[in-house]
């Protein structure tokens, strides 16, 4: 029997060439982490296409043949989604973007914007568009922590303006090293999340009622 060919794995310049060709409003950083709440939440019923049709507004892009929708399906749902579902196991760390920035104020600011951005995708995709869903309580803890984390990063940005003739590059040094301390936090809190939300979702699975086979 001939043995069959496994697709190579998609890589994240892949995906990102495909988000630039069909000019996707959502950065590559935060659909990785809109897909991974997604994946993790609690909310019923979601769909990846849905999710994948939400980057552009609510509906895919406008695709000129079959192997294009297929190529898309391929990158972005058996591709990144799958690729992500691996982080529901405690030993796949979740890791956010790594950026080479310059020691400047928009530098820092093009840093902070970025982990903003990662963890309001990150909330949007776990709250599947709800203003309110039922998380476990570590999963809750997770979410309060990254929320401290948002305004911080929210507060760089917007602060950028006043401190360019200010800060100093010690200054912007060090804010970049603090950046990089809190980056370590989030990814602990977001992978948290993560299982936390899996292993609720396992347990409400086994404890879910069976009915008897009717027998004939």
């Amino acid at each position: 029997m001939a043995r069959q060919s496994i697709p190579p794995t998609v890589t994240d310049k892949e995906v990102q060439a495909l988000l630039g060709r069909y000019a996707c409003p959502v950065p590559f950083h935060e659909v990785r982490t809109r897909f991974l709440g997604s994946i993790a939440t609690p909310v019923l019923g979601t769909s990846p296409m849905k999710i994948v049709g939400e980057l552009w507004g609510g509906e895919l892009p406008e695709i000129a043949s079959l192997e294009a929708a297929n190529e898309l399906v391929g990158v972005l749902v058996i591709g990144l989604w799958n690729r992500l579902t691996r982080h529901q196991e405690r030993s796949a760390p979740f890791r956010l973007v790594r950026l080479e920035v310059a020691a400047t104020v928009d530098g820092r600011a093009a840093l902070a914007l970025t982990r903003r951005q990662e963890i309001d995708g990150f909330i949007e995709g776990l709250f599947g568009g709800k203003e309110a869903v039922d998380l476990p309580e570590r999963a809750h803890h997770g979410v309060g922590v990254l929320g401290e984390m948002r305004a911080l990063m929210a507060g760089i940005v917007h602060m950028a303006p006043d401190t360019a003739k200010t800060a100093t590059e010690k200054d912007i040094e060090v804010t970049l090293r603090q950046i990089g301390e809190l980056t370590k936090i989030a990814e602990h809190e977001i992978h948290e999340v993560v299982l936390s939300c899996a292993r609720a979702r396992r347990q409400m699975l086994a404890a879910l009622p069976t009915r008897k086979p009717i027998l004939h």
